[in-house]
């Protein structure tokens, strides 16, 4: 019997959900039982029942008598499945109904069949039950309740907007690898190839396609041509800006595009070092240096505790990107919304704080290191550095953007189509 993608999705969902299990993790597991363009719809199905789950959530709840809890769970992220398809795919009613009336079987919930067949009729005849009465900010706009408070408290003026991009479909960037083409004539090479960008980072060279597309059609991308990073990830090489004989640490560096970058910027550094505290992460960052023929010292360490892994030897560059709740990748990684909790952030917070106060004695006198999140909180970014700046007398903070007020850089999701990110760039003082 064929797989059924409904089912699979909302296996995959559950899991994430209920379960608290990364999408990056679950998603490739279920997409071996799938072929070709079929991955791409499971995983339509599964990022968009994520980023709309309040939505899915209350609708269901006003289409059916009681909630099914449980064993009977599995099927509740089924009926989100076909609610998703309905309101937000081009997939025709019928065959989105159908197909996913079919997956009850393959769930082991065929007693239900009836029941996912007219909760998914009632929304096909009356898709605006929704918009019928006044819902919270949750509902709205997709977001946890903690999330959004924290977020109008941080940007009173642009919250929602803040929220909406959120939403979006994140586009695909590509890092041209220098050391082999321009940015002009690797951009000649995509267009032969029919691949089609709509902007260019003036400052870094950086791409955005028209359309996501496979990596294997990217012109020379298994000879180590071009790599595929956010925009917003692409800032930290020329921030940091290294300089040739420079030693350099990448802390907390998998799944080392970074790493990478650093490497290609800048030629004949003393060397790289690569630490991030799992092993299992660290097969990426090989990975990715031996596809560019590049070469890092790669080694498992704990950035809080670099006693156990250091050589004593002061690094003339260091980037930190701290661990960090995510709060400016939500578009790339919906599942952020659900798995992070208001308290994670206090713990974040603390740990980052920790790590930067240890490594900063890695660091040569003169010497800059580039503290990065991949967060919009103001807790983890301008009110750490402030922090930091305070209790640390031999450390200064060098500007970034053309605001000589501004603590750091501040990317907002979408600015420039880039993801959500935080610089700060503080150089220990001679």
């Amino acid at each position: 019997m064929a797989t059924n993608i409904r089912a699979l999705a909302a296996k995959c969902t559950h899991n994430v959900v209920d379960k608290g299990r990364s999408i990056a993790d679950e998603l490739p597991k279920l997409q071996t039982q799938v072929e070709g363009k079929d991955k791409g719809l499971l995983q339509e199905l599964c990022y968009g029942v994520l980023r709309y789950l309040p939505e899915l959530e209350q609708t269901t709840r006003l289409l059916m008598k009681k909630p099914l809890v449980g064993k009977q769970r599995v099927c509740h992220f089924l009926l989100l499945v076909g609610l998703y398809q309905i309101k937000y795919t081009r997939i025709p009613d019928h065959a989105a109904v159908s197909e996913t009336v079919d997956a009850t079987a393959k769930i082991k919930s065929s007693h239900l069949k009836g029941m996912v067949n007219g909760v998914l009729r009632s929304f096909q005849r009356d898709p605006d039950i929704l918009s019928k009465e006044k819902h919270s900010d949750a509902i709205e706009f997709n977001h946890p309740g903690w999330f959004i408070k924290k977020v109008k408290a941080a940007y009173p003026d642009i919250w929602q907007a803040i929220l909406l991009a959120n939403q979006d479909k994140p586009p695909m960037w590509l890092r041209v690898n220098q050391q082999h083409h321009s940015t002009e004539s690797y951009l000649a090479k995509l267009t032969e190839a029919e691949i089609a960008h709509k902007y260019i980072d003036k400052k870094t060279g950086a791409i955005t396609l028209e359309q996501a597309t496979d990596v294997q059609r990217l012109p020379g991308f298994e000879q180590g041509h071009v790599s595929v990073q956010d925009g917003a990830a692409q800032q930290a090489a020329f921030i940091l800006d290294s300089q040739p004989g420079d030693r350099v640490l990448d802390c907390c560096a998998a799944p080392g595009g970074k790493t990478c970058h650093i490497l290609e910027h800048t030629a004949d550094l003393a060397s790289v070092t690569a630490i991030d505290i799992e092993q299992s992460r660290l097969e990426r960052v090989n990975e990715n240096l031996a596809r560019l023929n590049l070469k890092a010292n790669v080694i498992a360490g704990d950035a809080a505790e670099p006693s156990a892994w250091w050589d004593n030897q002061q690094f003339d560059r260091i980037l930190l990107d701290a661990p960090c709740s995510g709060t400016g990748v939500i578009r790339r990684h919906p599942d952020i919304k659900w798995l992070r909790k208001s308290t994670d952030i206090t713990k974040l917070v603390e740990l980052q704080h920790q790590i930067l106060k240890n490594i900063w004695t890695l660091l040569k006198p003169g010497g800059v290191l580039l503290y990065a999140t991949c967060s919009i909180l103001p807790e983890e970014n301008k009110q750490q550095v402030q922090q930091f700046l305070k209790e640390t007398s031999d450390a200064q903070l060098l500007p970034i953007t053309e605001n000589a007020q501004d603590i750091g850089w501040q990317i907002l999701p979408n600015e420039n189509y880039m993801d959500g990110f935080y610089y700060a760039k503080l150089q220990k003082k001679p």
